[in-house]
């Protein structure tokens, strides 16, 4: 496998990111993160320090989320926004990439274990900060909240059932299982509980906590999906309700699509984490790519599909400046834009030939042209230059490659919510969508359907880990697309994942999701 961004840092560099930057590997062996076995004494006294612990599962939580592979795999490369082919025998890795995007993994998979194992810790560990017996302050248990919220949704949104275990429950007693009724009401009361007790903070610096606004798009996105877990059609005007709070904490959207995933403050950053954005940037630039900060050059692995692509406006072979393109596919400087800007590395979707900073042709290893390319010859059997390359990140910007800045909430998906909600209501979303394409520079829409709504949150939030959950809602995440296996096609298995054979191994109280 290609390694993750920590391992390819300078020593005294991956030191300094070792809290944030953080890949799981882990073997097939039980362990406490399986929420299984609990964690230290079998007698629980509360945490020693809260505020400690809360700094410590927000750092966890964080690397899970700026990693390349595990949850970010999980929600990414299984869609039609990321696929990770083989190029001769780089990213072969036994085949963990390309079952993902072909939905023929197995309980087995390693990828689906990491991530289960880690949400179930975080749930568990939010557990021990909210319990009385660590007397936490209204604000200090909103926080608990906050994060158990988070991953609990995220394990019932995945796997449909949501294990759990009291932190006063010895090792010997297996954690509960809960339905994904009984795991919505949960969540639904962790975030109805917190959101009174989360400071309420506008756009700010401070942003890489909860703050009321993140525990409102949460709340949103949580009954946005509920129809899956509850069977019963979602209550949208809670939906636009809690949508319509975060706007009057003074979050709306911004103009200067690429400036908002700078790190400085902008009107929609409503939560970030304090993670390197280094995998979103190199995990799929050339070897031959490369910036002041990381003369060592890409990893050349993650690509966006074709029909992904030609999902924007603009020219369908080229993204140079002047292609007609909208703003969010971005842009591929020429010899001449690269040479004035002194920017090498485009923004967005990067097709066709690459250029150095100072205008000249990059070449590949092979001392070839470096034309990225819309044509795969399949998830195997690929050349250095298949694929097209996205990039939001850019390492040009300050703090180049190692700031710690990846945005996890933002407003224009509460924006696309709301204007969902609206739709599924019977009401016409129209206005609310042609507002944010003009502000993107696209061609307003004469009406919005469920498909439009969809592929408009498909340009505005790519590679933000939202594609899986929404294809899943819109009920689109078993559709064909480019090298999924034919036999998963249309399958509603599909739309969870099988619970991990060693879970089921250690929680008898836990059952094989159908079809598995």
């Amino acid at each position: 496998m290609k390694r993750s961004f920590l391992t390819n840092l300078k020593p005294v560099l991956a030191i300094a990111f070792l809290s944030i930057l953080t890949v799981s590997c882990t073997d097939l062996a039980i362990e406490e993160s399986d929420s299984i076995i609990a964690e230290g004494s079998t007698v629980f006294e509360g945490v020693a320090d809260v505020d400690a612990s809360i700094t410590n599962l927000y750092n966890d939580t964080y690397g899970q989320l700026g990693d390349q592979a595990n949850f970010y795999a999980l929600q990414e490369v299984t869609t039609d926004e990321q696929l990770v082919p083989t190029r001769g025998t780089d990213w072969g890795d036994n085949g963990i990439w390309r079952t993902l995007h072909a939905h023929t993994w197995s309980p087995t998979h390693q990828y689906i274990l990491n991530t289960w194992n880690n949400l179930n810790q975080n749930v568990f560990r939010a557990s021990q900060i909210i319990d009385p017996l660590s007397d936490p302050t209204p604000e200090q248990a909103a926080q608990g909240r906050f994060l158990r919220a988070f991953s609990m949704f995220f394990v019932v949104d995945m796997w449909g059932v949501a294990p759990f275990r009291n932190v006063t429950d010895g090792a010997d007693v297996n954690p509960s299982v809960l339905s994904a009724q009984e795991a919505y009401d949960f969540i639904i009361n962790d975030l109805t509980t917190a959101i009174p007790n989360l400071p309420v903070r506008g756009p700010s610096e401070d942003n890489n906590r909860a703050n009321r606004a993140a525990g409102n798009l949460l709340l949103a996105k949580v009954i946005l999906n509920s129809e899956r877990y509850t069977g019963s059609a979602p209550n949208y005007q809670a939906v636009i309700d809690a949508v319509d709070a975060i706007t009057a904490d003074g979050y709306s959207l911004q103009s200067g699509y690429f400036d908002i995933f700078k790190q400085d403050v902008d009107n929609e950053t409503i939560w970030f984490a304090n993670t390197g954005i280094g995998n979103r940037i190199w995990n799929g630039m050339h070897y031959n790519q490369n910036s002041p900060d990381n003369e060592g050059g890409g990893w050349n692995g993650f690509s966006t599909l074709a029909e992904f692509y030609d999902s924007f406006e603009g020219n369908p072979n080229s993204n140079n400046v002047g292609d007609g393109q909208e703003e969010r596919r971005g842009w591929v400087p020429d010899a001449t834009t690269a040479n004035s800007q002194n920017v090498g590395i485009g923004y967005g979707m990067l097709i066709g030939q690459q250029y150095d900073e100072d205008g000249t042709i990059l070449k590949d290893r092979a001392g070839n042209p470096l034309v990225f390319t819309k044509e795969y010859p399949g998830l195997s059997g690929n050349g250095e230059a298949t694929g097209i390359r996205v990039i939001k990140y850019h390492p040009n910007d300050e703090g180049g490659s190692f700031r710690g800045h990846e945005i996890v909430f933002r407003y224009a998906d509460a924006y696309l919510m709301k204007a969902e909600a609206m739709m599924r209501m019977g009401g016409n979303a129209t206005a609310m969508v042609n507002d944010l394409r003009t502000l993107r520079g696209a061609t307003p829409l004469g009406s919005v359907s469920e498909d439009d709504m969809l592929a408009e949150r498909g340009r505005e939030l790519y590679v933000e880990f939202w594609r899986r959950n929404d294809l899943v809602r819109f009920g689109k995440f078993t559709k064909n697309w480019e090298f999924k296996n034919e036999t998963s096609v249309g399958d509603s298995t599909y739309n969870l994942f099988p619970i991990p054979i060693n879970a089921l191994l250690s929680n008898p109280n836990l059952v094989q999701n159908p079809g598995y």
